[in-house]
Parts: structure tokens; C-alpha cells; sequence
């Protein structure tokens, strides 16, 4: 579930000498006396920030969102990850910067001192965080393992490709721009074209009114040479896919064509599930409290597009799908459908000083996972990888005309 950003809670959750840093550093609120006020109580703080006008309001409330974003572990380990490629040649001063951060009392501090402090790793650790929260990645494997080139003629021809494409096939994309990160093994490519122009309804230093302006949206790339993989997410049209993916193969692989796709031949065996007998194991030290089914799409082997959808409320008992599944198994035969899709529900902890977090992940029939790949969904993909359901080459033909429905 998405955290809800409100400046007063923002405050509160921030210790007084941090906000009284940011401000200082503004030359804002220097007769205010930060250390006389009682943490998280912001309301004389709350109250000269309501004094502002909305043009330095809105300045700072961005940066306000950022670091209210970063707050959390995700933001941690984007944190991390781009202070480990800034500090890749001395080890020494990349153990002193976690270390500084470990010893803080929690996440919305830790990155707001990495803002003020370091923010050379900011703008990374925003577009980590940003491209971890986004679903619908696109992989393509079968790439040859070729460094990635991040010099400024190959980002500017990656760039006119975009630039070129969209404008020719959607009337957009007049302008782009392409920026380069490193993060571990893989190589993110930001790319963003000039969007339609909009007119949004605003308040703008107090006056109400339409104003126009230019958006871009996101061309986001993941290479691994190390893989010879390729993940894309971009909004929009799926015919686009395959001329992004080659734009890039010819831009920054330097390849005279975009190869064969290879497809993910793997399937998920998902009829397990159905059975009360199901055993869920996971580690002890995995944070991991309960995992229970919740829903089960079963699909006929005997009449292709006969389904049937099997929901139930497993919060206070893991076992309620079962209990249902035997009721209707009484009227069907169950035997006659495989499970093609399933949604568990987990309950998982990942802040110690936080309640148990609780997440559903939906596993599709052949090889479709909600899961994303943060710290926190890989760490689930293990956990499914130790159940047994995992992706796996099929021994023989599917089962039925509706085995592989999707």
C-alpha cells in the first residue's frame, strides 16, 4: 500500500536539527528555536510554513516528496546502491557512508541526510526508487554481451532514435533526452521524449487557471551484459516495444540488428496449490509470517474457455479457499480443470518497529509473476523458488485445450 505524504506528517516524522538544517540552509525560519520544539510536534514549525508563499511552498514540497519517498527501505537500497558505483574505488568510505547511515534511527532520516549531505547520490537514488515501483517490464533475452556505451554521441543518437520514432508514428516526441546509470552489475537508461501538450488546471500564486505546458514521459531501460538481457518499461502502445528495444541494440550495443527474441519456454505448475496438503515453508530469519491462498482460477481441460474463479478471506484462516474448494467439489469435478492462476496472500515483516506488511502476489499461468525485482520482491521470488513454484520447462504438453490460458 502507498505511504500518504503530507507536509505536517513529514515534519513530524523528520528529528528538529534535520529540519532545522534544511530550512538554515534556506536562509528560512531563523527565529525559530528548532531545539525548543517538541519532536513530532510540528505545529509552530507548521504554522510559519503555512506564512510562505505558494511559490517557495511549492519548491520545497517537491523536495519534501522526494525525501518522503526515499524514506522507506526501498529508498534505502536505491540510496545504497548509487553510493556504492560513486564510491566504487575506495571501499574504505563506502563502509564509513553505511555505517553512518545504519547508526540513524530510521529511514526518513537516513535520506535526509543523504540529501544534504550527499547529494551527488540523490538524483540516482530517485530514478532507482522510481524504476522499482514500476510494473509491466518487458525482458528480452539473447542479447550479446556487449559493454554498454554511455558516451555523449551515443546517448544523442539513442535519444534522436526515440525522438524520431515517436514523432513519425504518435505526433509526440519532439525533444528527448537520455541519461545513464549504473547500478551494480546493470546499466539504467532514463530516456525522456517531449510528451502531447496538456493544460492542466492549477493554482498558481493564488490565482486559479488553465496552464499549459510540456511533459515528458519515460523510455526506462535495464541492461545486463552480464545476463545479455534487456527489461524496458514505457506507457503506451505495445507496437512500440520491439522499435525501442532495437533502437537501443543499435545505439548503444553498437549491433547492426536487433537478434531473435527468445522466448521464456518455462511454465508455472500451479495444480499443487489447489491441495490442503500444500506445505508453506520459509525461514525463520526471512521476516516471513503467514502465506495463505486467497483465490484460485481453475480452467477446464475439457472446453477451452470454461473457467472457474475460487475467492476466499484467508486473514483469520489460511485454510478458508480449501474449505470452499471441498464444497464445490461436491457438484465438480474438480479433476477436469488445472489451476492457471493463483493470488497469495503474505504477511511479511520489514520494518521491526512496524506491524507486519501485507502483500498479494498473483502467479499466472505459463510464467506471469506480479512480483517486481526490489530488495523486498526478490526476496519473495526466493521464497516462492524454496515453496517449489517456480517457473520450470514443461516435462510433456500441456494438459488440455485451456492448460496455457493466460
Amino acid at each position: 500500500m502507498a505511504r500518504h505524504y503530507s507536509t505536517k506528517d513529514f515534519f513530524r516524522q523528520m528529528p528538529n536539527p534535520l529540519l532545522a538544517r534544511y530550512f538554515q540552509e534556506r536562509g528560512l525560519f531563523g527565529n525559530l528555536d528548532f531545539s525548543a520544539m517538541e519532536e513530532t510536534n510540528p505545529d509552530e514549525l507548521f504554522a510559519a510554513w503555512l506564512q510562505l508563499s505558494d511559490s517557495q511552498r511549492s519548491a520545497m514540497e517537491a523536495e519534501f516528496r522526494d525525501i518522503f519517498e526515499l524514506g522507506g527501505e526501498k529508498g534505502f537500497r536505491a540510496i545504497i546502491d548509487e553510493a556504492e558505483w560513486h564510491l566504487a574505488n575506495d571501499a574504505d568510505a563506502r563502509a564509513r557512508f553505511v555505517e553512518k547511515l545504519a547508526a540513524l534511527s530510521n529511514h526518513y532520516e537516513r535520506a535526509m541526510v543523504t540529501f544534504l549531505e550527499h547529494n551527488r547520490f540523490w538524483e540516482g537514488a530517485t530514478r532507482f526508487y522510481h524504476a522499482d515501483t514500476l510494473p509491466y517490464w518487458r525482458k528480452r533475452k539473447n542479447i550479446p554481451q556487449r559493454p554498454a556505451a554511455v558516451d555523449k554521441t551515443s546517448l544523442g543518437e539513442l535519444a534522436g532514435l526515440i525522438r524520431s520514432y515517436f514523432h513519425r508514428t504518435e505526433g509526440r516526441g519532439k525533444n528527448c533526452v537520455v541519461e545513464p546509470f549504473r547500478r551494480g552489475d546493470l546499466d539504467y537508461f532514463f530516456a525522456y521524449p517531449e510528451d502531447y501538450s496538456q493544460q492542466s488546471i492549477e493554482w498558481v500564486d493564488g490565482q486559479f487557471g488553465r496552464r499549459p505546458h510540456n511533459p515528458a514521459f519515460e523510455v526506462i531501460y535495464v541492461y545486463s551484459q552480464e545476463e545479455g538481457s534487456l527489461d524496458l518499461n514505457v506507457r503506451g502502445s505495445y507496437k512500440a516495444i520491439e522499435p525501442l528495444q532495437g533502437m537501443f541494440a543499435t545505439a548503444i550495443l553498437k549491433l547492426p540488428e536487433l537478434p531473435p527474441d527468445l522466448k521464456d519456454g518455462r511454465i508455472y505448475d500451479l495444480n499443487a496449490l489447489s491441495l490442503k496438503s500444500f506445505d508453506f515453508i520459509f525461514d525463520a530469519g526471512s521476516g516471513i509470517q503467514q502465506v495463505a491462498v486467497k483465490m484460485l482460477r481453475l480452467s477446464s481441460k475439457v472446453k477451452k474457455g470454461d473457467r472457474i474463479t475460487v475467492e476466499a478471506d484467508a486473514t483469520n484462516n489460511p485454510t478458508a479457499i480449501y474449505e470452499l474448494l471441498d464444497q464445490i467439489g461436491k457438484s465438480v469435478p474438480l479433476h477436469l480443470y488445472n489451476v492457471t492462476q493463483v493470488e497469495l496472500a503474505v504477511s511479511i515483516v520489514v520494518d521491526a518497529e512496524r506491524p507486519p506488511k501485507g502483500i498479494t502476489i498473483r502467479i499466472t499461468h505459463p510464467n506471469s509473476c506480479s512480483l517486481r525485482y526490489d530488495e523486498l520482491d526478490l526476496r519473495l521470488r526466493n521464497m516462492l523458488e524454496a515453496f517449489g513454484v517456480e517457473p520450470k520447462a514443461p516435462a510433456e504438453a500441456p494438459d488440455g485445450p485451456d492448460a496455457v490460458d493466460a
